[in-house]
C-alpha cells in the first residue's frame, strides 16, 4: 500500500475500539450474569410470570435484554475485527485489507444495530449507571469503528 500516513492513526483507532470493545463485554457479562442469577426461577411447581420474557433483565427496562445481547454480540465481533486488523496494520499491504475490513464492516454493522437498542433503551429511561455507561460506550464505538474502516480504506 502507497499510502504509509494512514497507518498510525488507523493503528490508534484499532487499539481504541479494541479496549473500548473489551469494556463493553464486561460490563455485559455484569449484566448477563445479574440477569441469570435474579431472573425468573422456572422449576416443577412453579407458574410462568404473566409478562415472561426470555430476554428478561432485571435491571434497567424492556430494551435492556436486546441492547445487551446485540452489544455482546458487537463486542465479540469488534475484539476479532482487531486481531484482523492488527495483522493488517502489521503487514500494511493490500493482501491484508479485505479480511480486516470485512470483519470490520460486520463489527460496525452490529455495533449500529446495538447502538439502535441503547437509543430505545434512552428513550425508555430506567436503567442503572452501568447500563448508561455500556450506551455511551456503544454509540462512541459506532463512531469511531467507522472512522477505523475509513482509515483502513485510506490508506489502500
Amino acid at each position: 500500500m502507497a499510502n504509509n500516513q494512514m497507518q498510525p492513526v488507523a493503528g490508534l483507532l484499532l487499539f481504541l475500539n479494541f479496549c473500548m470493545y473489551v469494556i463493553v463485554l464486561g460490563i455485559g457479562g455484569w449484566a448477563v450474569n445479574k440477569a441469570i442469577d435474579h431472573g425468573f426461577i422456572i422449576g416443577p411447581g412453579f407458574e410462568l410470570p404473566a409478562h415472561f420474557s426470555p430476554i428478561y433483565f432485571p435491571m434497567g427496562n424492556a430494551a435492556t435484554g436486546f441492547f445487551v445481547t446485540f452489544a455482546m454480540l458487537a463486542g465479540v465481533v469488534g475484539v476479532a475485527s482487531a486481531i484482523a486488523g492488527i495483522n493488517h496494520i502489521r503487514s500494511w499491504h493490500a493482501s491484508s485489507l479485505p479480511s480486516a475490513a470485512s470483519v470490520a464492516g460486520v463489527a460496525w454493522t452490529l455495533t449500529l444495530l446495538a447502538m439502535g437498542f441503547a437509543c430505545k433503551q434512552i428513550d425508555l429511561e430506567i436503567r442503572n449507571a452501568r447500563l448508561r455507561t455500556m450506551e455511551a460506550f456503544i454509540i462512541i464505538l459506532t463512531v469511531t469503528q467507522l472512522f477505523y474502516i475509513a482509515a483502513i480504506h485510506g490508506g489502500a
